[in-house]
């Protein structure tokens, strides 16, 4: 790939040229990607769509009348909210990450706005085989699925390197849904997901322990709390810092970072690890992208009281 984005006329990603990268395909009416720059590293942040989910997912350790208060505030419904879905491509050292893979295909639970990644792709110019490493955050079925949409195997480069944690791998081997708090379906369909994506990529899996360098300055580390081989991705150059978060933060998880997401198999040390990272990216400013904030999900996590408070960058047209 000799470029990650394409308009009618040849540009390559930088702060000049954000505009162009986001501008919506001929069949659609939003924008559904953004780019940046990290010091020298691109980033371009992808949405693969929206999964309706119910409220209670925001927080089941929460008082109902709280948690209602809270979507309130937000100007949300109380029953039911749309979760936002992002994946990021990152081109650096001549290698092009996708870092996570959405959804793919609707397992059969009405979640029919996601899985969008594959043609986004290539609507922003990026051809599936230009792809030399994906990293996984998790291998929960909307960071997966992606790569088990139907001919996508066929498309990407037979060298591919996945890299995910070796602990996440071990996990879904069997996988304990005892303390999630998830709809009628999902825990059924993650573990199929999870093992079918074990099953026909296990040639290309590349596993890590703590930490491991992707590409120059782009790293993955292994966090734990949502799942036990969930990661964060830091990506730094010229003094430029970003974090993908994956599923450790929600919207809700700023000013209310102690309540459990249904989706977490170890609520408490999720709850813990959220903390954590909040603290040190207020503390350091770096931008801050997560897998379910508002697209395109970049900004900046300041300290409110004894919680944190979102504050999202300005768009670079």
């Amino acid at each position: 790939m000799n470029q990650m984005i394409r308009n009618t006329q040849e540009t390559s990603m930088n702060r000049d040229n954000a505009s162009h990268a986001g501008q919506p395909g001929p069949d659609e009416l939003v924008p559904s990607r953004y780019a940046l720059k990290v010091g020298d590293i691109d980033v371009l942040v992808v949405s693969d769509g929206v999964l309706p989910l119910p409220a209670k997912m925001l927080a089941h350790n929460a008082d109902p009348a709280v948690r209602a208060a809270w979507l309130d505030d937000m100007f949300l419904p109380p029953d039911a909210f749309d979760w936002a879905l992002n994946v990021v491509v990152v081109r650096s050292g001549g290698q092009t990450i996708l870092i996570d893979a959405g959804l793919g295909l609707d397992p059969d639970l009405h979640l029919p706005r996601a899985g969008q990644t594959v043609k986004r792709l290539e609507a922003a110019g990026i051809d599936l085989a230009s792809v030399t490493d994906v990293v996984l955050t998790h291998m929960h079925m909307d960071h997966v699925g992606g790569l088990l949409v139907e001919g996508v195997k066929d498309r990407l480069r037979p060298d591919l390197r996945i890299h995910v944690a070796a602990a996440e791998v071990k996990f879904w081997e069997a996988p304990d849904f005892s303390r999630v708090s998830m709809p009628p379906g999902f825990p059924d369909a993650l573990r199929a997901t999870a093992k079918r994506f074990a099953n026909e990529y296990h040639n290309q899996l590349r596993t890590f322990e703590d930490e491991h360098e992707v590409a120059p300055g782009v790293v993955v580390r292994r966090t734990g709390g949502h799942t036990p081989g969930h990661s964060v991705v830091r990506v730094a150059s010229g003094g430029d810092r970003l974090t993908f978060a994956g599923d450790l933060v929600f919207t809700v998880g700023f000013e209310h970072p102690d309540w459990h997401n249904g989706f977490e198999h170890d609520p408490e040390e999720a709850a813990r690890v959220r903390i954590n990272l909040l603290r040190e990216l207020a503390v350091n400013r770096e931008l801050l992208v997560a897998t379910h904030m508002p697209f395109p999900s970049v900004g900046h996590v300041a300290v409110a009281g004894d919680a944190f408070r979102w504050v999202p960058v300005s768009w670079d047209y």
